[in-house]
């Protein structure tokens, strides 16, 4: 059973910066694009594929930065000059085909 734990949401202000962290348990991600999305099931952020390149969607390309330690079967997002429009439930997933069941979320807000 694939189980995802996302963790690092908070609340900031406009401009600073937050971490999130996704791990993964019940399989090896190493063969695996995973991507970052922003609500259940909503437009992605942030992808990292098994061969370790990274896209992004223009929203937020050149202020978030994922990586992947494969090691700890982890995923993160680097998440810096943050707006009030990153506002959201942040999830991880596979990038296409039958997603794993979703974690929680990490909840991110970015507030004055």
């Amino acid at each position: 059973q694939v189980e995802l734990v996302e963790s690092g949401g908070g609340s900031v202000q406009p401009g600073g910066s937050l971490t999130l962290s996704c791990q993964v348990s019940g399989l090896d991600i190493k063969s695996y694009n995973v991507r970052w999305f922003r609500g259940k099931g909503g437009a992605w952020v942030a992808s990292t594929t098994s061969g370790g390149g990274t896209l992004y969607a223009d929203s937020v390309k050149g202020r978030f930065t994922i990586s992947r330690d494969n090691d700890k079967n982890t995923v993160y997002m680097q998440m810096n000059s943050l707006k009030p429009e990153d506002t959201a439930v942040y999830y991880c997933n596979k990038a296409s085909g039958n997603m794993w069941p979703w974690g929680q979320g990490a909840q991110v807000t970015v507030s004055s």
